[in-house]
């Protein structure tokens, strides 16, 4: 078995959801699977009795969340491997220590105690936006959390960040049998003003044809690197956010780049990264890379 995929749960309904999409991930991959639950119990020491059985009420409580979702996959995926663990620390520092040794984090869309409201919770956004390893956030609609479409997608960006993501999209579509969609955004500069005419090389078609010579360029690898993985390739014009929100709509799982900076400790996303986090219609995939 290869590194664990490691799955942030905290009992909420949408932990459940990703607890459930990541078993079905650990058994497509033949991977062990480690759920991490993260608690703070002072947080707690008012609202729940001070002690249970001779531990403290907030730990008993978080064993009983994972022992839950250990549960869970047990019934859903009996042949995954499981592994618990209850670290007493804020969720977003207990899952980015974690990424070092994971295949990938993932995590739901919106934890316990945060507003329904939100477009994405703070932890899943924090911990996608610092990851030194993949990290999936399980959301949208219900069809392509399940798997409806037989469709994964790639953002294939700049030069700097193809080679991750298309590896791991690739990795994704071949464990699920299903076709791989790589899509490149592009722009046409703006128009000269004045008297200037626009130059032949400028036009929309050499625009699209170069992008789609750099599109195939970037593919060859991966053809060779899985010879029977379907590869699909799509150019299209227009700002990369919205042109990967729309191809979200009939697919399982988005993939695109992140590019992480060494002693950068921000938020590290792209525009195109951080709109499909909040809007995206299936399941999304960061992968990091180094600049």
């Amino acid at each position: 078995m290869g590194l664990p995929l490691v799955v942030g749960v905290d009992g909420s309904d949408s932990s459940q959801v990703a607890v459930d999409w990541a078993a079905d991930e650990a058994a497509r991959h033949g991977l062990p699977l480690r759920l991490v639950h993260a608690f703070r119990w002072e947080r707690y020491e008012r609202a729940l009795p001070p002690f249970t059985a001779g531990r403290p009420a907030g730990e008993v409580m978080a064993q009983n969340i994972v022992a839950s979702c250990a549960q869970r996959v047990a019934v859903r995926q009996p042949q995954v491997k499981v592994s618990e663990e209850v670290v007493p620390d804020d969720a977003v520092s207990a899952l980015l220590r974690a990424a070092p040794d994971a295949y990938a984090l993932v995590v739901g869309e919106r934890g316990r105690g945060e507003v329904a409201g939100l477009l994405l919770g703070s932890v899943s956004l924090a911990v996608a936006a610092r990851a030194v390893s993949p990290v999936i956030v399980v959301r949208g609609a219900e069809p392509n959390i399940r798997g409806s479409f037989g469709r994964c997608v790639v953002g294939v960006g700049e030069a700097a960040e193809r080679t991750a993501a298309l590896r791991f999209a690739a990795r994704e579509a071949e464990a699920r049998g299903s076709a791989l969609t790589a899509v490149r955004a592009w722009r046409r500069p703006a128009r000269e003003h004045g008297d200037q005419p626009r130059v032949a090389e400028d036009t929309a078609e050499a625009h699209d044809a170069r992008t789609s010579a750099e599109l195939e360029e970037a593919l060859r690898a991966i053809g060779r690197e899985h010879p029977g993985l379907s590869v699909d390739s799509r150019t299209v014009e227009g700002p990369a956010h919205r042109v990967l929100l729309d191809a979200a709509a009939d697919a399982d799982l988005m993939i695109v780049g992140a590019e992480r900076r060494h002693g950068h400790f921000g938020l590290q996303l792209g525009r195109a990264a951080h709109t499909l986090l909040h809007h995206s219609a299936c399941p999304v995939a960061v992968v990091p890379h180094r600049a």
